[in-house]
């Protein structure tokens, strides 16, 4: 499985907007300027985040995103969903069905040691994605990179 770019972006857009002045809004094109970012890719990303209620969207001179909830409530799974969707990485098709000895009644998605493998697997990245907020991305960040909410603070203010 490998996720879209949009993933990583939406994660340090998350951050970016979290080290910014309180109650300040960012508009696409100054947090796509900060990585150098196709704008309009990186508004559909944030305008998915908005959607999942990551985020919120004003309009307006002084309108761009903010976060909608505190970090500790949002899940690295959170926003994977956001922006991937939640359909399963592995699908099984059932295939044993077409296959010697296959029989139209049987759920091969239930009895299939394969399909059982990838699910179980799958359910532990989930699991682990949910596991970790951007709480805890933030506060590894800041513990080894103390100067990154300064320096991201400077940059906006300069921008």
């Amino acid at each position: 499985m490998r996720m879209s770019e949009g993933v990583e972006w939406a994660l340090h857009s998350c951050l970016n907007l979290s080290w910014i002045e309180t109650g300040e809004a960012m508009t696409a094109a100054r947090l796509a300027a900060f990585y150098n970012l196709p704008t309009a890719y990186l508004n559909k990303q944030l305008q998915a985040l908005a959607r999942a209620g990551i985020l919120t969207s004003t309009s307006g001179p002084r309108g761009g995103f903010r976060l909608a909830r505190p970090l500790d409530r949002i899940t690295l799974m959170d926003v994977v969903t956001a922006i991937e969707g939640g359909e399963e990485a592995f699908r099984c098709e059932q295939i044993l069905r077409a296959g010697p000895g296959g029989s139209p009644h049987v759920d091969y998605k239930k009895s299939c040691v394969i399909s059982q493998a990838m699910r179980k697997a799958e359910l532990a990245w989930r699991r682990e994605l949910a596991g970790q907020t951007l709480a805890d991305i933030r506060n590894t960040v800041e513990s080894r990179f103390p100067g990154t909410p300064d320096s991201t603070r400077a940059w906006f203010a300069r921008t």
